[in-house]
């Protein structure tokens, strides 16, 4: 895969199963380059994989579609594509199941900004959704331009007034709305609190439980709540107060009502100041509000990152969802059988190397979207009426290698023995040709996150400019025990104490690059670099710091200096969760785990890239390192993206992707293959 190749990647996502089992709607997403942008379509196919759009013509984007209870209609979101400033509101529309795509669809209702999420009200008279509200103060009235300079200053209160990707969000809360299914309704906000999600519709269609954090502290304690609100009240009135169901001091999300409405089911951190921790599914009588079931016992992340939806009912007493484990990405379910704890009764629906990243399933058809290693994400169909297994229905795959003129190259796992003697999980790929071959030890965000089993594009691109690549699960990654993912917390900790970043997880990769060179004749241990982005490149920074081991490095949206980002990052004041005392207090503690500390042993060749509009890690950290280096006689190359968030390499404007890509391939180039 070459840099301009991103041009050619497809992402299927979305799957929503239709009443009666005989269609399903999806979403996929192209890439067009020359035009700088991504492309999304919802799309409608049967079981035997004949599709059909669900809107023609225009430049839009399509998504959120949503089938009606009755299976007659579908709701869907259109959006600008891209942002673009030419059509600036998003619109919910509903048109006829067998409608064609070139006829205009009924619109419900024109949003300023476009919903995160929408669903039917169990009757099909109404549509729930979460969107932002902009304040009007700051942002003018639908359709008014107002410049900076005539906007009234913010009044700050909280922590997290910003997100990256988002800006301002404080001032641009994320509500519950309902509206009327039929053309130009109202929209009727239901909460009026500081940002609603992951909400649920009771069965009778008269309440809607969401979660939002209501509370004063809540920036402090981190503490995200279930609360109840009535979805019948007159369209005149205000908001009703709504009704707090769940105790405070966890974090909920992803909620969903069990269909006889006994229950409710939630994805849940069970304590958000003392992180990580697995997220659990728990399930709650609604009638007492007891939790009668939790996935604490099962020890695997139950909120996968990315791509976690909301736990699906299969009847009244079992429940769909992923999880974590060893790489893959399962999809599982569990019999709620045992009030008050106790051990959990599985039954896999997907496993094996795999990655599940949407799913849904009614009257007997299963969905699900399915990546691994050789193959990109596809949505897959296993109903009865075909013989009742999992079919691939996309052909993203072939289009993909098609395009780029071979196919993705699958990995070879392999472990290696940490210097406590804990076992790394590891993967290798080999490129085509003689070695051996320069080698690039990537090194992932997070840190409690997973490399597994899936197509990264960026592997692919090093692998085509004749790298090999390797990396691994290290101490703080998801997929294992939660003591795995805990072990890297700071000292400090009194509970669970481990030893902070740039700890056992150095071991573990250094133990992973060096079991690679023993182990693969192909791999050339004397021309090595290294890289990663985010917690990846504080990994970077943190290892060329303290060792001289590879010839050149990439440090990537780096945590470089923990004590400023504690005050400068969009989740400021989060990091004590993890570091177990304030910056405040424990300033010392911030900066003994800083690569800056160390800068004066940094001599390795170092490429620096930033964007310029990273909320998560903000431009400085990127600033701190290259000037110090600077000062220090060093030469250290420094690329920034304008324009760009902390998901540049994900999401950022395609063509800033492919120059990243290219700018990375020549550093290593330069550093590892001409040297």
């Amino acid at each position: 895969m070459r840099p301009t190749d991103v041009g050619a990647l497809i992402n299927i996502n979305d799957p929503r199963v239709a009443p009666g089992g005989a269609l399903v709607s999806y979403t996929e997403q192209c890439v067009e380059l020359d035009a700088n942008r991504y492309v999304t379509a919802a799309w409608v196919t049967d079981l035997d994989g004949v599709r059909r759009a669900l809107i023609t013509g225009g430049d839009a984007d399509t998504s959120l579609a949503r089938w009606s209870p009755d299976g007659t209609t579908l709701a869907v979101l259109r959006k600008p594509r891209n942002g673009d400033d030419e059509e600036p509101t998003s619109i919910v529309f509903v048109r006829a199941t067998d409608a064609d795509a070139a006829v205009d669809p009924v619109t419900v209702c024109a949003l300023a900004e476009p919903p995160s999420e929408l669903e039917w009200s169990p009757d099909g008279t109404r549509l729930a959704f979460i969107a932002r509200q902009p304040d009007p103060a700051y942002y003018g009235a639908p359709g008014e331009t107002r410049k900076a300079k005539d906007t009234p200053a913010r009044h700050i209160t909280h922590f997290y007034t910003r997100e990256d990707g988002e800006d301002f969000t404080f001032d641009r809360p994320a509500r519950l709305f309902v509206v009327a299914a039929e053309r130009d309704a109202a929209p009727r906000v239901l909460s009026d609190g500081p940002g609603a999600s992951g909400f649920a519709w009771s069965p009778d269609g008269t309440r809607i439980a969401y979660c939002e954090a209501r509370h004063d502290t809540w920036d402090f304690d981190l503490a995200n709540d279930i609360w109840i609100v009535d979805a019948e009240a007159d369209e005149s009135a205000s908001p009703n107060e709504p009704q707090r169901f769940t105790e405070p001091g966890q974090c909920y999300s992803h909620l969903s009502w069990a269909p006889n409405g006994a229950r409710i089911a939630a994805l849940c951190d069970p304590t958000p100041l003392d992180t990580p921790r697995h997220g659990r599914l728990v399930v709650f009588n609604v009638a007492t509000g007891a939790c009668e079931s939790s996935t604490e016992q099962l020890d695997r992340n139950c909120a996968p990152y990315p791509g976690a939806r909301a736990p699906l009912w299969d009847g009244p007493a079992r429940l769909l969802f992923n999880l974590e484990d060893a790489g893959a990405v399962p999809l599982v379910s569990v019999l709620v059988v045992n009030p008050g704890g106790g051990a959990c009764e599985l039954e896999y629906l997907v496993d094996g190397p795999r990655a599940v990243n949407g799913f849904d399933r009614r009257d007997g058809t299963l969905a699900a979207v399915i990546g691994a290693a050789d193959s990109l994400a596809e949505l897959h169909i296993a109903a009865a009426s075909t013989g009742g297994e999992l079919r691939a229905i996309t052909n993203a795959t072939e289009r993909f290698s098609t395009a780029i003129g071979s196919e993705p190259v699958t990995p070879i796992r392999f472990e290696a023995t940490s210097s406590d003697g804990e076992l790394v999980e590891c993967w290798a790929y080999r490129p085509v040709g003689d070695g051996p071959f320069p080698t690039l030890l990537n090194i992932h965000g997070g840190p409690f996150t997973q490399y597994g089993y899936r197509v990264f594009d960026e592997f692919q691109m090093q692998l085509r400019a004749g790298f090999a690549v390797v990396c691994c699960n290290p101490r703080g990654s998801s997929g294992y025990s939660e003591a795995w993912g805990r072990a890297i917390r700071w000292p400090e900790w009194a509970t669970d104490p481990g030893t902070g970043w740039g700890g056992i997880d150095y071991d573990d990769v250094m133990a992973c690059i060096d079991t690679a060179v023993g182990r693969f004749e192909w791999i050339d241990g004397d021309r090595v670099g290294v890289l990663g982005g985010s917690y990846g490149g504080y990994m970077t920074s943190w290892i060329i710091g303290h060792t001289n081991r590879f010839r050149a490095a990439c440090s990537e949206r780096s945590v470089n200096n923990l004590l400023t980002e504690e005050h400068n990052s969009d989740v400021a004041s989060a990091f004590r969760t993890e570091i177990g005392a304030s910056h405040i207090d424990k300033p010392e503690a911030y900066l003994r785990h800083s690569p800056i500390t160390y800068v004066r042993d940094m001599h390795t060749p170092l490429l620096i890239l930033h964007s310029e509009n990273d909320l998560r890690c903000p431009i400085n950290q990127a600033e701190e390192l290259f000037v110090t280096l600077r000062m220090l006689g060093r030469t250290p190359e420094f690329w920034r993206f304008p324009g760009e968030c902390h998901e540049l390499s994900r999401h950022g404007a395609p063509k800033h992707r492919v120059q990243r890509a290219e700018i990375i391939l020549d550093f290593f180039r330069r550093h590892l293959q001409d040297a």
